[in-house]
């Protein structure tokens, strides 16, 4: 076959091999693709974009999978295009505090490779020792220092980029900007509708003189979560602001034993970052707000020893979760920091009523919730109640005035709850762009933007935020 021809014996065209690659991080939407190539080279991802698009073959995009939307799941007709060898760090400009990176290598790599020089690289998924920088920029991911940071849009420069015509092209600058319209930022969450991602500028920064990490303990979630407006309304802005409740303390403090309080409703660890007198300014600020907000313990860890457990913790929890229960469902909303606790006691609410547990783990500082709702695939029914909890969550969102995903993308997973999200004419515009980019649709079709009519049979085209009330959420 020419495409395999074209990838020099990295291909897999067996349906027993090919399992491996049946889903990403959502297991629960699941398909074979009809073929697996793994290019090593640009000229070699043209050649199959050129090929692909000649014969009107799918392509679907993917990195390390560790997404968790369904974008990475496979076209049963089409090319699934893994990018995996694309794994070398090619330049670092210490003058300018760039590198210029593949898409195949992974979050944590970028930093561990400019430590040696005091720099790192800002955006930190809690998957960043497996996640890959191409898909980060598909996602357009964030991490627990993303409040004070950024996200993957605000940290990279420059994008190559190959067409579904198989046409290299740059996106960017590494200026601080560039002519023409902002299609960098564009391309940042598109889920490899747009093109394909070949080569990554990404911004470094000088490792903090200082850091600080404190734990907040509160015996109400309520107050955990308003704590957390306070501080940023005090002109705190923390490097990281991460909140977790107590079934998620628990699991985390089993798996890693990160000195976590266990009778704790719920625990905020905070990172201050800055000068010794900056960092013994704000310790002292953010102390009495954490205290007047109702916490019950405050403690800053000791040594990098202690910082390193209490964010090892963090990281860990959707793994410590997993050990839980045989299955979880990650949901990906996000919300204006003043509905938390709102939203929080609306999430308990639905948990009853679903018969599911759940745990919340998220990036408080900017409202992106990531509720875990356990469940048992193998027990009838159980998959369909977590599907239809994390909608219930996702509606709740967008009625509080956010959005159904902060940086796991929408995927196939969240696709139904877009049509509630958008109107007709906002998804009519959505269709334009990736017509603009990819007219025949070859591109990871079926992620992300729902057509029309799939918003018709899902029944809520009718709906616009801010105008009529969405009949589906006038329980909230």
């Amino acid at each position: 076959m020419r495409l395999q021809a074209i990838c020099e014996g990295h291909s897999v065209s067996d349906q027993a091999r090919m399992k491996v690659y049946e889903s990403d991080g959502l297991t629960a939407k699941k398909q074979l693709p009809w073929l697996v190539l793994l290019p090593a080279t640009i000229e070699q991802v043209q050649l199959i974009m050129q090929l692909c698009h000649a014969h009107q073959v799918p392509v679907v995009a993917r990195g390390a999978g560790t997404g968790l939307s369904g974008g990475a799941m496979p076209h049963h007709e089409g090319v699934l295009l893994i990018l995996a060898r694309f794994n070398r760090i090619l330049e670092v400009d210490q003058v300018n505090l760039l590198a210029r990176v593949e898409p195949g290598v992974t979050n944590l790599a970028i930093s561990d490779h400019v430590r040696p020089l005091g720099l790192f690289y800002a955006p930190d998924p809690s998957s960043q020792i497996a996640c890959t920088i191409g898909g980060n920029v598909a996602e357009n991911s964030g991490g627990v220092h993303c409040l004070k940071y950024g996200l993957t849009v605000h940290n990279v420069r420059k994008l190559v980029m190959i067409s579904p015509e198989g046409e290299r092209y740059e996106l960017g600058s590494e200026a601080f900007d560039s002519a023409g319209y902002d299609l960098l930022a564009l391309m940042h969450g598109s889920e490899g509708m747009l093109g394909i991602v070949v080569e990554v500028t990404v911004k470094l920064l000088p490792v903090p003189v200082e850091v600080a990490v404190l734990l907040a303990a509160f015996t109400d979630v309520g107050q955990a979560a308003d704590a957390v407006g306070q501080i940023i309304d005090r002109g705190l802005i923390p490097a990281g602001l991460e909140m977790m409740d107590k079934l998620a303390v628990q699991a985390a403090e089993a798996f890693v034993h990160a000195d976590y309080p266990l009778d704790a409703a719920a625990i905020l660890i905070c990172e201050l970052d800055g000068s010794s007198v900056e960092i013994e300014q704000q310790q002292a600020l953010l102390t009495q707000v954490l205290q007047t907000a109702g916490a019950v313990q405050v403690r800053c860890a000791k040594d990098a020893e202690e910082r390193r457990k209490l964010w090892l913790g963090r990281k860990a929890a959707f793994p410590a979760v997993g050990r839980l229960a045989p299955d979880y469902y990650c949901m990906d909303g996000t919300i204006p920091r003043r509905e938390l606790a709102r939203v929080l006691r609306s999430i308990a609410d639905f948990s009853q009523t679903h018969g599911l547990a759940v745990a919340n783990v998220f990036h408080a500082g900017d409202g992106n919730l990531h509720p875990l709702i356990l469940y048992d695939a193998n027990q009838p029914g159980q998959l369909e109640r977590a599907e239809a909890f994390g909608a219930d969550i996702l509606r709740l969102c967008i009625a509080c005035g956010g959005t159904i995903t902060g940086e796991h993308g929408v995927g196939v997973e969240k696709i139904n709850e877009m049509c509630v999200q958008f109107t007709t004419e906002e998804l009519n515009v959505f269709h334009g762009v990736k017509a603009a980019f990819d007219e025949q649709g070859g591109l990871n079709p079926g992620k992300a933007v729902p057509t029309l009519q799939r918003c018709a049979e899902f029944g809520a085209m009718h709906v616009h935020r801010g105008q009529e009330k969405f009949p589906e959420l006038e329980r909230f």
